[in-house]
């Protein structure tokens, strides 16, 4: 009777003996698994068993920058040593990182001491912010386009954050489209992004600006790259003094290396460190207002837990050079 009932339902047999043979042949320890393992390096053979969908590639971050962005002339002067690093700097930009935008905080632009403004417009024109230099400085130009969508963004960003913050319509200074128009000159690479301009506070505070940049660093994951534009060490007062000597002062080679440990220090430290340079004996003669400073706390913070690294500096007079990047570039 189970005979008759076993051949109505086969199955009922066939598929337990099934599994116990597959059991022994997928065994990684069975010669017939090895022998499988051996078939997948066949040509055309492996792609049978792989995934039909690949996993998505992760891109890295877009690195952060700052830049010593010096003076008007700094875009006339070929011979100065900086003009060939942010040659060299604009092109690691351009060249291998690609922004698809980027976002720059100027020394020459502090809004309010609890508010940031940003530029919304298309269309941006240039603010010459300098006297006393020859015709021509005045009659400089920088190409870009701004992108209201972006801009939009970061007042998204900075909402979220706890950040009051609103557009305005505002031109680039010369923080900007002089230290750029080297580092991107229009006609041997060219930057071929959107640029937003946003401010400082109009503070000192530098764990704020550390805070401002934070804020804002999501937008290294859809690789819009951040730029910081001062000076490591700015003191106009006493350049009065000094006429062509350009041997560097005590506090330029100081507070430069100060800077530059902790700029360096392990980002879980490097908020505390950076803030505690900006209190430094010597930090008043490098900076006797810290507008050129800041925007290294900007970019510092905008870094997250990306390392920075001192790209290049020179000591020069009552001013120092310190040029960063914060992260990795793409090989």
């Amino acid at each position: 009777m189970l005979g008759q009932w076993a051949l109505r339902h086969p199955t009922v047999l066939v598929l337990p003996c099934l599994v116990v043979v597959l059991a022994s042949i997928l065994s990684p320890w069975s010669s017939s698994a090895r022998g499988l393992s051996s078939l997948t390096k066949i040509k055309g053979f492996s792609t049978l068993l792989k995934p039909s969908v690949s996993p998505p590639s992760i891109m890295p971050k877009a690195p952060v920058y700052f830049f010593s962005h010096g003076g008007p002339d700094v875009q006339y002067n070929k011979t100065h040593p900086v003009y060939p690093v942010l040659q060299s700097i604009g092109k690691e930009i351009t060249q291998k990182v690609k922004p698809k935008a980027v976002v720059v905080f100027s020394a020459h632009w502090q809004a309010e001491p609890d508010e940031i403004q940003l530029n919304n417009a298309e269309e941006t024109d240039l603010i010459y912010d300098f006297y006393g230099f020859p015709p021509e400085y005045y009659r400089a130009t920088f190409p870009s386009k701004g992108s209201p969508q972006l801009a939009s963004h970061i007042l998204s960003l900075l909402s979220s954050a706890g950040i009051k913050a609103r557009g305005v319509k505002r031109g680039l200074d010369h923080g900007v489209f002089s230290g750029f128009n080297v580092a991107f000159d229009p006609t041997s690479n060219p930057l071929r992004c959107p640029l937003v301009q946003v401010s400082l506070f109009n503070s000192e505070d530098a764990n704020a600006h550390y805070a401002l940049g934070r804020a804002v660093s999501s937008l290294r994951d859809d690789n819009v790259v951040i730029i910081g534009t001062g000076m490591t060490v700015h003191n106009l007062r006493d350049m009065r003094f000094l006429m062509r000597n350009s041997e560097p002062l005590p506090y330029a080679v100081s507070f430069d290396e100060a800077l530059k440990e902790a700029v360096e220090a392990d980002p879980a430290v490097r908020q505390e460190r950076m803030a505690a340079v900006a209190k430094r004996p010597d930090a008043r003669h490098a900076h006797p207002w810290m507008d050129h400073l800041m925007p290294v706390y900007v970019a510092a913070g905008a870094a997250g837990d990306d390392p920075g690294q001192q790209i290049w500096t020179m000591h020069e007079a009552c001013f120092a050079w310190g040029q960063y990047r914060f992260g990795q570039v793409p090989a």
